[in-house]
């Protein structure tokens, strides 16, 4: 990953450093449209039904 274009104020935060994790665990995921190729917009492809009893055992998790 090029980090010379990310104020170096930002690689130090907490909060960025989890945005930009998340960000990178989707960018697989990502599926621009052909006609929306040069604007960026497309959707997100699922991971499945794992992924989203992971997400609910967490927020149980979390919430306990």
């Amino acid at each position: 990953m090029d980090t010379t274009k990310i104020d170096p104020k930002l690689l130090n935060s907490p909060a960025f450093q989890r945005v930009l994790e998340d960000a990178l665990a989707i960018q697989d995921r990502f599926a621009a449209e052909p006609v929306y190729a040069k604007t960026g917009k497309g959707y997100l492809k699922s991971a499945g039904v794992a992924e989203l009893k992971e997400i609910k055992a967490a927020q149980q998790h979390a919430t306990k």
